[in-house]
């Protein structure tokens, strides 16, 4: 690799010298300004798509196939270079956290679903103006297999699809665009009208999504094969998809049984099969088996032609499961069976003191009620034994055992003791089991004496209150006594409400929150405490597991400290030698809030300690005077009883990083056939903020290379903020892309680098290679719209054209003849008004070396309409400051050309670097769209160029007029006798016999400013011809042209015109005369608009061409 950096010549801020590498002000007589700009905007697509739809001027229709990868580039212009951002509609749905996409300037999506499409919106902000936004509107395309379903009128509905019933057939298939559905019974189609027993037709309440058949009162010719075919008319290359029905007098809807029906009742660890077979159906029904709620199946699980196995049941895998049958023939079968594993759980039991006297307490004499209760499967194999000191207890008047209904879960058990005695005292045992076995008995023991006491909550003393730092263990701590000792449950006081103040008498306890933590020793551990798990907590007794009455509770606060909060945690500072500065570290937040005490220090040195005041919430320290040694890390420490905040400020002299200028005109040239030269232009950020930049290092590496070449570029004085700086890279190898790093220098040392990428394309530089341009490209090969003119041209295909499109006017294709090929044009319907101008700029050509060599321009063009106005070409040169530009008028043509393309050429003689200029002008209405296709410029004359070539205003030559052609050549060869009549001939009119030459005077003037909006015409015309002999043109025409165009004013125009045309021609055979007499009166005068802006007209008159033919 090879890469020549210039020759190392200082900054002088020279004009360009040659084609020495230079470094220059953009900006003449030092007067610079702050070369920034807001960012602009325009998204277009480098991946495949099936068409991209002109919505509006500045949006745009993508369509994609669902599957294929969605590749949308968003070019932005803008100094500093914009940071670019992806979203898309409702809210950045698809935007998700962390995914990189959304912030390059391509956004990819492989593989895209019909659910990603939607709008997406581009976002540009450089902090400059107001950020640009652009959006797309991506359509993705497809087409499902389509469903057709059979349906019965509800009032005919049977077992089976007798005749003489009235049968629906319906299809069905998602897709975008819409589809178009078509029905085929065998190999007919089938069309609305065509047989009386058919309907075809959409349902009012879902049009557009399905097909549907009719068969009124079955026939026999009605059993047969249809076919339903979706089609979305080969959109994006989607195949059209088929769907197939066979209809007999045996389609019947499905139906199914359950082997066995019963649900099942079985132990865990067991192998369970559940079956499902098809009683009936035509066709034969699918058959699947699912779980409500659409919960999956048990692990492990099989499914086989509709039987289920589930191998080793669990407890979990019990439920309803569900058999589906289905054969497209009405509505679907489904038969549910439940499957019931044995188990007992959740064994609970509370005592209900006697509810009549308001105690907690169990006296004697009174009666008091011990509850068991525990879940069962299946709950009617629920089973309850009581037991006292071990011994099995009944039922007696005194001591009353209940049960709750048998189908009830959980099932509860209560043993009430009427007037307790002393003597019934002691260990009562509640036994759980299941009538058939297959699980464990479950039993709880609950002790009656004159010991079992309510629960009573307290906090030990000097603990309602924790203090702890952040990072630490705590224990929040809750005495709990009473006999039985209850759970007690631990919540957040915020978040957990107080218990009720009373409980039903004999209602059993509520459910606890399962937010809440459960403990037995009253004790809650939180490890690694944060300052967000400071505040209060609850701690209560559970009415589970002891008594059934009003919770006891207790609160206990818990304070977290934490060090200071503070801002900025690190901060860059960059600062000239000598002068003068501040650091400020704020506090956010800190507990204790008081007493705080702050300390600065650079690096190890201490600077200055202090205290703050109960109203202030920072501190600042002052540099009077920056000197070397002030260079380094500043730290301020803010402190508390529980730590320290730090802010950390690095003072530096490093230069900020220069910022890379993206929207250079022409930067890419070639100087040798095997290279290329990239024109590299920068700012400088905050070139003030430091001491001054003394130079760039420059540093360039091939990409996917590990060599560096680097250059230093020395500067010889001050750069001000915004100043644009230039610095040409020349011997760039073709086709290598070059990584290029720019570090600016000062006295402190190297600043902060910044890289960019320079990638070669192809070039524009006509002496060197041909300039093509078929706009099939959504850059327009760097075609660029002038922002001074009226209105944009538009690139545009005919495939893609809007139904609304204007008639007659405007190509039916591109210039070959393709309906997908893309062409310019200017769209002159509404607002446009008459004489509105659209100009399109081509990219800057750097003549070079070759200044004044001649260059052939060539374009098709299609000017079709009764209102075409005018198509111009321009050269525009550069001029020797860069702000100055003149253009001069290279080609012009008028007026309705022919539904057809057309060719032009023509040679231009640039002095200087130059572009093209492509004006389209609107005519009088709205049937004047013009196009411009395959636009080309290339070194040397135009070979062969079109007739047309020349300037000219006139309407095209109708075929008559090659006869002053002929005229004209006569007399140039010696009969030069001269006649000049004004009396027009007739037809059967004769000439005299004398011969005449043509006499044509033809002066015009015009007189063009760049970027103006004003324009002046003067054209004068005086034609006499008359010839005599055997062939005999007479032609007598005067124009008088003043054209004049302002902001402010309407066009003058005043033409008129007389013509008379007469040929004869003799011929051995006899006499063969064609008389074409034609005259045409025009007087046309425009006034000054009046206030409203509308401007009058006066005089519009004018007689139609006759032609008449006689052979003899």
């Amino acid at each position: 690799m090879t890469a020549g950096m210039g020759t190392g010549a200082p900054a002088t801020r020279a004009t360009e010298n040659g084609g020495m590498d230079y470094m220059t002000l953009v900006c003449p007589h030092n007067e610079c300004q702050p070369e920034v700009a807001p960012p602009t905007v325009r998204i277009v697509h480098s991946g495949p798509a099936c068409d991209v739809e002109e919505e509006r001027q500045s949006e745009r229709v993508y369509t994609i196939r669902e599957g294929e990868t969605l590749e949308l580039v968003c070019l932005v212009t803008g100094h500093p270079r914009p940071q670019v951002r992806w979203t898309k509609t409702a809210g950045g749905s698809w935007e998700r956290q962390g995914d990189s996409r959304a912030h390059n300037d391509t956004l990819k999506i492989e593989s895209i679903g019909r659910h990603q499409g939607g709008r997406y919106y581009c976002k540009a902000d450089n902090g400059i103006g107001t950020p640009a936004i652009r959006s797309i509107r991506v359509d993705v395309y497809f087409l499902d297999e389509p469903l057709i379903t059979v349906h019965q009128s509800a009032g005919d509905a049977k077992d089976r699809f007798y005749a003489e019933r009235t049968v629906f057939l319906r299809c069905v298939a998602a897709s975008n665009p819409p589809v178009a559905y078509t029905w085929r019974r065998g190999r007919q189609a089938l069309s609305q009208g065509a047989d009386a027993g058919v309907d075809i037709y959409e349902p009012f309440f879902t049009p557009g999504e399905t097909k549907i058949l009719k068969l009124k009162n079955l026939r026999p010719q009605d059993y047969a094969n249809y076919t339903c075919v979706a089609s979305v008319r080969n959109a994006c290359d989607i195949a059209d998809k088929m769907a197939h029905f066979s209809l007999s007098n045996r389609t019947a809807p499905p139906s199914v049984e359950l082997l066995p029906d019963d649900p099942l009742v079985v132990d865990p660890g067991r192998t369970v099969t559940l079956v499902c077979v098809t009683s009936g159906g035509e066709p034969p029904p699918a058959l699947r088996w699912v779980r409500p709620g659409g919960e999956a199946l048990p692990e492990g699980s099989v499914t086989e032609a509709g039987t289920l196995t589930i191998p080793a049941v669990a407890v979990d895998d019990g439920g309803a499961y569900s058999c589906l049958a289905d054969n497209n023939v009405g509505g679907g079968a489904r038969k549910s069976t439940d499957i019931l594993v044995r188990g007992l759980r959740k064994a609970r039991f509370w005592i209900t003191p006697d509810p009549y006297h308001d105690d907690d307490r169990i006296r004697i004499g009174r009666e008091v009620k011990i509850s068991c209760q525990v879940e069962a499967t299946p709950p009617e194999e629920l089973q309850f034994g009581w037991m006292k000191n071990g011994r099995p207890l009944r039922s007696s008047e005194r001591m009353v055992i209940t049960h709750t209904d048998a189908e009830m879960s959980p099932g509860v058990t209560n043993l009430d003791i009427i007037d307790l005695k002393f003597t019934d005292f002691g260990t009562y045992t509640c036994a759980a089991s299941l009538r058939d076995g297959g699980s464990p008995e479950i039993s709880i023991d609950v002790n009656i004496s004159s010991t079992t006491v309510p629960p009573e909550l307290t906090v030990p003393r000097g603990r309602s209150r924790i203090v702890a730092r952040e990072g630490d263990t705590v224990e929040l701590r809750c005495l709990v006594s009473g006999k039985p000792k209850p759970v007690i449950l631990w919540s957040r006081a915020e978040d957990a409400p107080e218990a009720a103040d009373e409980v039903p008498a004999g209602a059993p306890p509520a459910t606890e929150d399962a937010a809440q933590t459960e403990g037995y020793d009253g004790i809650l551990r939180l490890a690694d405490v944060t300052r967000e798990m400071g505040g209060t907590y609850r701690c209560r007794t559970s009415q589970y597991n002891g008594f059934n009455v009003k919770p006891r509770q207790a609160l206990v606060q818990l304070a977290v400290q934490f060090p200071p909060a503070v801002e900025p945690a690190f901060s860059e500072v960059r600062q000239a030698l000598g002068r003068a500065f501040a650091l400020t570290c704020r506090l956010l937040r800190a507990h204790p809030a008081r007493p705080l005490r702050y300390e600065w220090k650079l690096g190890s040195r201490l600077l200055t300690v202090g205290r703050f005041d109960e109203q202030s919430d920072d501190t600042r320290y002052q540099v009077r005077a920056l000197n070397r040694e002030g260079y380094g890390e500043y730290t301020c420490d803010i402190s508390n009883d529980a730590g320290a905040g730090r802010c950390t400020f690095l003072v530096t002299g490093k230069a900020y990083p220069p910022e890379f200028y993206y929207d250079t005109r022409g930067a890419l040239w070639q100087n040798r056939p095997r290279s290329y030269g990239f024109k590299l232009q920068w700012t400088q950020m905050e070139p003030a903020g430091v001491d001054r930049i003394l130079a760039y290092r420059l540093g360039i590496r091939q990409v996917g290379q590990g060599r560096w070449w680097e250059q230093e570029i020395p500067v010889e004085a001050g750069i001000r903020k915004g100043e644009l700086l230039t610095y040409n890279l020349t011997q760039l190898v073709k086709p290598e892309s070059y990584l290029v790093r720019l570090t600016p220098i000062t006295r402190y040392g190297e600043g902060d680098a910044t890289e960019r990428i320079i990638a070669y394309s192809a070039p524009v530089n006509p002496h060197l290679r041909e300039f093509q341009c078929a706009f099939e490209d959504e850059t327009l090969c760097l075609f660029s719209q002038d922002k001074s003119d009226d209105f944009d041209w538009t690139r545009h295909s005919a495939a893609s054209r809007d139904t609304k499109y204007t008639p007659n006017t405007g190509p039916g294709a591109d210039r070959r003849g393709s309906k997908q090929g893309h062409y310019v044009y200017i769209e002159t319907s509404r607002p446009r008004m008459e004489g509105d101008q659209a100009r399109l700029l081509s990219p800057t050509f750097n003549a070079g070396s070759k200044s004044g060599a001649t260059y052939c321009l060539a374009f098709y063009y299609h000017m079709y309409g009764k209102h075409i106005g005018a198509l111009n070409a321009f050269l525009r040169q550069k001029g020797a400051a860069a702000s100055e530009a003149s253009e001069a008028s290279v080609w012009s043509l008028s007026g309705n050309q022919g539904d057809r393309w057309r060719r032009a050429a023509v040679d231009v003689h640039p002095s200087a670097d130059f572009q093209v200029v492509l004006e389209g002008v609107r005519g009088a209405g709205i049937e004047g769209d013009i196009a411009v296709d395959d636009v080309t410029i290339q070194e040397g004359r135009c070979q062969d160029p079109p007739s047309n070539n020349l300037i000219s205003h006139a309407p095209p030559r109708r075929p008559a007029l090659w006869l002053l052609r002929v005229a004209l050549s006569l007399t140039l060869i010696g009969r030069q006798r001269y006649l000049e009549t004004a009396t027009p001939l007739t037809p059967g009119d004769l000439p005299p016999p004398r011969t005449t030459v043509s006499l044509s005077n033809l002066m015009t003037a015009k007189k063009a400013r760049a970027r103006s909006r004003t324009r002046t015409h003067h054209t004068h015309e005086n034609t006499h011809t008359h010839t005599h002999g055997d062939k005999l043109t007479l032609t007598h025409t005067n124009l008088n042209t003043q054209t004049k165009r302002h902001r402010r004013t309407c066009w003058r125009t005043q033409k008129h015109t007389h013509t008379h045309t007469h040929r004869s021609r003799r011929s051995p055979c006899g006499v063969l005369s064609v008389f074409v007499v034609s005259e045409s009166v025009r007087h046309d005068t425009q006034v000054p608009s009046d206030r409203a802006g509308v401007c009058r007209r006066r005089g519009d008159w004018g007689r139609t061409s006759r032609r008449r033919e006689r052979r003899g």
